[in-house]
């Protein structure tokens, strides 16, 4: 897309295909300006009412294409994964642990409620029992602690006694971290964090040998 400045004449174009139902990538297209650009110039222009059923049935169709999509990538993925193993367990666990893991002891941290589930899980296929977790959480003063320990304790489905810590850190973050982040540290971790960062190197060098 080219970046030349946008002039009077091309943006009165811009908001006229706007008030007459044309989509942001139509306008993309027809005006040869990122999509970007053209948000800036089309936020707050009403489409016309003779125009509305016009752009409504384009975002319907474009709903149903995007949905369509979606079931056929879904479906791509069961068929490429098929059942997860534990061969699967242990490169999913490294790859997660690789971004989010620390290399002092065996802790892993995020504030993904899915994420934090998955690795657990991924942790349990290798052995490594739920009992052997020390689980601490952090949170900005603004959030309840109660309800955020309740939640972790309902995701991880433990008993929140399992919770050994609740950091608080000053600062207003709920809108961003709205239950906080959740540490998982494995205690007599070090045969296992070992075995993680084997599986990490193996993974660096197969994939991108030197």
């Amino acid at each position: 897309m080219s970046y030349r400045r946008v002039d009077d004449k091309e943006q009165a174009k811009i908001i006229e295909l706007r008030k007459t139902g044309h989509s942001i990538p139509e306008i993309s297209r027809a005006v040869n300006r990122s999509k970007s650009v053209i948000f800036l110039y089309v936020k707050g222009v009403a489409i016309l009412p003779e125009f509305q059923s016009i752009y409504k049935a384009k975002q319907g169709a474009s709903q149903q294409r995007s949905k369509r999509l979606w079931e056929d990538a879904k479906k791509q993925a069961r068929h490429l994964i098929n059942r997860v193993t534990a061969r699967d367990a242990i490169l999913l666990a490294a790859s997660l642990y690789w971004g989010e893991g620390t290399k002092k002891d065996f802790s892993f941290i995020n504030s993904d409620p899915d994420m934090i589930k998955v690795f657990v899980k991924t942790l349990e296929i290798l052995g490594i029992e739920k009992k052997r977790l020390k689980i601490t959480l952090r949170i900005y003063e603004d959030l309840n602690s109660n309800v955020v320990s309740r939640f972790w304790a309902s995701v991880l489905d433990i008993s929140e006694k399992m919770i050994s810590n609740i950091n608080i850190l000053h600062g207003k973050k709920s809108g961003k971290l709205k239950y906080g982040m959740c540490r998982i540290r494995v205690t007599k971790g070090g045969p296992y964090l070992k075995l993680l960062q084997s599986a990490i190197d193996i993974i660096k060098s197969d994939i991108t040998p030197s």
